[in-house]
């Protein structure tokens, strides 16, 4: 099974554009079997908008403990609020209460109070679903604001993707990851076969490339460069292609700065889907003809 995630080193650069394209691409082929997509990103869950899937299954997502004061056991002592160094208990009308988003769920409330009445208990803070679109499986999330464990959220819905694949016999997942380098990332990105790093031609995204090429080699995943809006900086796009080729790091392709991408996502729609005859969408075939090359 291919296990295919894009990433990028930092947001904006077109990730889920390029994902959302993908799907399309990967519907396509004869010698894939019902590919799932999985949307990583729980924190800005946005490819859901292009691939207009249509609801299977919702299921709620516990993601740690949070301190709730039964006020009938409690004795109005104050050794919580003392003992809370997040300033997550206050005291109102004589009776203490804990703020659920300044509270850390460490349970030291619990652990110093005399009768009990200050306890953790598991919090729903988040969703995550099963949904059908045109091209294929979509396993998409969304995390509630305010909350985290945004990396245990995306290891739940990569299991969930794994356990399907096999039930379908699917041979392709792709994994729009998160931005950036942090745990979300390293939870989409572990176990993958091939990650494909979107960046762009300016200071930021050659440094945060570089970032998230680290986290992939840490990771021994192999890894593939995609420039997006490659020519709207000719000067930095070269300096990337440079430093991919001092690296062994293959630059899979360049895709142009086209108005027409942004047509395409106010109409809800992949750029294939939109104009498969643009400049973006043949770079992007292009592009899939070497993933595919690569892919084993």
């Amino acid at each position: 099974m291919i296990k295919l995630v894009v990433i990028s080193g930092k947001g904006g650069t077109g990730k889920t554009t390029f994902t959302g394209a993908l799907s399309h691409l990967i519907a396509k082929e004869n010698n894939i079997c019902h590919p799932i997509m999985v949307d990583a990103d729980v924190d800005a869950s946005n490819l859901e908008l292009l691939l207009q899937p249509s609801l299977v299954n919702k299921f709620d997502f516990v993601g740690g403990e949070k301190a709730i004061i039964d006020p009938n056991e409690c004795t109005n002592c104050g050794k919580c609020m003392e003992m809370c160094r997040f300033d997550a208990i206050s005291q109102e009308n004589s009776s203490y209460m804990v703020d659920p988003y300044a509270c850390e769920g460490c349970g030291a409330c619990e652990l110093v109070c005399p009768t009990g009445a200050a306890k953790l208990h598991e919090q729903v803070v988040g969703e995550w679903y099963h949904s059908d679109c045109q091209f294929g499986t979509l396993i998409h999330a969304a995390l509630f604001p305010g909350q985290s464990n945004s990396g245990k959220l995306i290891a739940r819905i990569r299991n969930y993707a794994d356990e399907l694949a096999e039930q379908n016999h699917s041979n392709f997942i792709l994994i729009d990851g998160p931005p950036g380098i942090g745990c979300p990332v390293m939870s989409a990105i572990t176990g993958t076969t091939l990650a494909i790093i979107i960046t762009e031609p300016s200071v930021s995204g050659i440094h945060d490339m570089q970032r998230a090429l680290e986290t992939a080699t840490f990771f021994n995943v192999k890894t593939l460069v995609c420039i997006n809006k490659y020519d709207l900086n000719l000067e930095y796009t070269k300096k990337i292609e440079a430093y991919c080729s001092r690296n062994e790091i293959m630059v899979a392709g360049r895709i142009p700065f086209d108005l027409t991408v942004v047509s395409a996502m106010a109409a809800g729609k992949t750029i294939i889907d939109f104009l498969p005859e643009s400049a973006p969408s043949q770079s992007i075939i292009q592009i899939w003809d070497t993933i595919k090359q690569n892919s084993n």
